[in-house]
């Protein structure tokens, strides 16, 4: 390409950034206690969509559910199998305090290739909301109309309680909506997770885990610090507490689990090789392996729990006369709520705590890894990233495609960003960021899927 032909791509390029910027610079966060929530953020963002992106608006029918976007593109000839394309422009809250580059202000660094944009919400999940919405503008800019509905849902809450995506899915059910794909955020193309395969990995979500928070509360008679019982209510948690991590569930390999091991150990050199080609034969070697390998390793092959939240008593010289704990519950796919709760309790082994599940979500059924939908990802993501090696994976984390298992057999969790290590650690942490060529190249990959609709 010539200098005078990549002029023109460069000025779309810096046109595209710039809306970025702009949207990303609005504090959408959202926040469990919706008091403290600044809803006029939210009503912010959606009136600049309009002014940013007017083709999408003159183009496509939009409605509001909540805070929540559903837009409808009409396809030229449809059969009732549209695609849905997800997102959330939600983000988890963020203050100045220890970042490199101030949480809203949507800095960037570098030049050229090497440009990185700093936000929150640049990789979760506003990159992919702009990227889709960049991708229908160039394309209705180009002329171009989908075969089939495309409809584009971006949720308002899915940070804490994806009320949002609910209401969306239980209007498109109304109307007998059940689409051929649904793509929302997920995986991504990583490298270097797994052992012995160098080149990039495109990890293509499945299903998801089931979620839900576990209660552990304590209740007894409370009284004076000076004159404490052998066992105080938070001591009870403690113990409680001690023993569930000392019992971690069951490691097990899934179908889908399999398949990802076979898939890449193919690619894999040195001598896991032999291992990983070999999955099936070898399950005990390879839970023990996945158990060993990382903390993202261990949690693709078991229920997870992890303690985040305690409570115990409101002054420093006062027994508490209720403890309790909150356990964050990842629950592996092939499990149950009902089978969580009851290891919980076997592990615990104390009637005086009570548990509680709290919001429980059961893990999320399997889409299929081949067939024309599972193509039509891996096709677009190839044409960009020819390099890629794609594989199905069960998410560890929850999205709202859950909610959208309801009415479609055939939803992926993908978001077509590369992310290191080091840059998928700043998911709901400090400095989140992303490079801006990697967010150019995620426009395309979501340009080429709609080509197919």
């Amino acid at each position: 390409m010539s200098a005078v032909d990549e002029a023109p791509v460069a000025a779309r390029e810096d046109a595209a950034l710039d809306r970025f910027r702009t949207l990303l610079r609005i504090p959408t966060m959202s926040r469990n206690d919706v008091e403290l929530t600044d809803w006029e953020a939210f009503d912010s963002f959606i009136a600049a969509l309009p002014g940013l992106y007017p083709a999408v608006h003159a183009a496509l029918e939009r409605e509001q559910h909540g805070r929540s976007l559903l837009y409808r593109w009409a396809g030229s000839a449809p059969t009732g199998r549209p695609t849905i394309l997800m997102g959330h422009y939600d983000v988890v809250p963020a203050t100045d305090e220890g970042w490199q580059h101030p949480p809203f202000a949507a800095e960037i660094t570098g030049t050229g290739d090497g440009r990185v944009l700093w936000n929150r919400g640049t990789l979760d999940d506003k990159g992919a909301v702009v990227a889709i919405l960049e991708a229908v503008e160039r394309l209705l800019g180009e002329g171009f109309t989908p075969q089939e509905d495309v409809y584009l849902s971006f949720g308002h809450d899915e940070e804490t309680v994806g009320t949002g995506a609910q209401a969306i899915v239980a209007a498109l059910r109304e109307r007998g909506i059940r689409p051929a794909l649904v793509l929302d955020e997920g995986g991504a193309i990583v490298e270097r997770i797994f052992p012995g395969v160098t080149r990039p990995i495109a990890v293509v979500g499945v299903s998801e885990k089931g979620i839900t928070s576990v209660r552990l509360t304590v209740e007894q008679h409370g009284g004076h610090a000076s004159t404490p019982p052998k066992l105080t209510a938070t001591v009870r948690l403690a113990r409680a507490i001690t023993r569930l991590n000392a019992k971690p569930f069951p490691a097990r390999l899934t179908e889908t689990n399999l398949r990802m091991v076979e898939t890449l150990g193919a690619h894999a050199s040195g001598p896991l090789r032999a291992v990983f080609t070999r999955a099936r034969r070898l399950q005990p070697l390879l839970r023990a392996v996945f158990g060993r390998l990382s903390d993202e390793t261990r949690a693709i092959v078991r229920t997870t729990t992890a303690v985040t939240q305690l409570r115990g008593s409101l002054a420093a010289n006062a027994l508490p006369e209720t403890a309790e704990a909150i356990v964050n519950v990842r629950i592996a796919v092939g499990s149950t709520v009902a089978e969580t709760l009851e290891h919980i309790r076997r592990a615990v082994r104390d009637p005086q705590v009570r548990i509680e599940a709290v919001d429980a979500s059961e893990p999320s059924p399997v889409s299929p890894s081949e067939g024309a939908e599972w193509d039509r990802v891996a096709g677009a993501l190839a044409q960009v990233h020819p390099r890629a090696i794609v594989t199905p994976y069960i998410m560890l984390g929850a999205s709202d495609s859950r909610h959208f298992t309801a009415i479609g057999d055939t939803v992926y969790r993908f978001t077509p960003f590369e992310m290191s290590t080091e840059e998928r650690g700043t998911l709901h942490a400090r400095d989140e960021r992303i490079h801006v060529r990697t967010w150019l190249r995620g426009i395309e990959v979501y340009a080429l899927l709609l080509r197919s609709s």
